[in-house]
């Protein structure tokens, strides 16, 4: 059953596998990237090379997401997030790009979130806009961060709190 199911999926061009489930507007896909179903990424989406997109992810324009990105599945990643290599992002992660949202007001500019190279993000977190996560942070399961995480750092609760710093050599 699952081999006659796998062989009824498609690949796009330069070996990009897309689930015929999957809605996928960018041309902008690396090599090896899998999109699994019910996942939606719009036009204006760069996503690197050997990522793993599961089930039911939301991408917005104007998002970056780099190489060996793994993105579990009820994520929705808005505009204005970048995402570096080598990140593993939880279940049901929440980013958000606007502090004071209001049905409508777009008059407000988007709050940049950085996620830097090997970071990896608990599943149920939240992210709130303008962070940086700094490079090889832990973020800790329902972990909601407020403010910038160091490098090598693990947090957790809530409000985010430093439960580890790890020496970067």
């Amino acid at each position: 059953m699952i081999k006659k199911y796998i062989q009824k999926s498609k690949f796009k061009k330069n070996g990009v596998f897309l689930h015929p489930l999957a809605i996928c507007e960018s041309e902008n896909i690396g090599s090896g990237t899998r999109i699994w179903a019910f996942t939606h990424i719009l036009s204006n989406v760069l996503v690197g090379k050997n990522c793993n997109i599961c089930d039911f992810v939301f991408i917005e324009d104007n998002v970056k997401i780099g190489d060996n990105v793994t993105i579990k599945s009820g994520v929705q990643v808005w505009k204005g997030v970048q995402i570096m290599d080598d990140v593993f992002v939880g279940p049901n992660v929440t980013f958000t790009n606007d502090k004071y949202p209001k049905s409508g007001d777009h008059s407000r500019p988007i709050l940049f979130t950085i996620v830097e190279k090997g970071v990896s993000i608990g599943a149920n977190s939240t992210i709130l806009p303008g962070i940086r996560l700094g490079q090889f942070s832990v973020i800790g399961a329902g972990t909601v961060v407020t403010k910038d995480v160091s490098p090598f750092t693990h947090v957790k609760g809530v409000p985010a709190k430093i439960y580890k710093q790890k020496n970067q050599d």
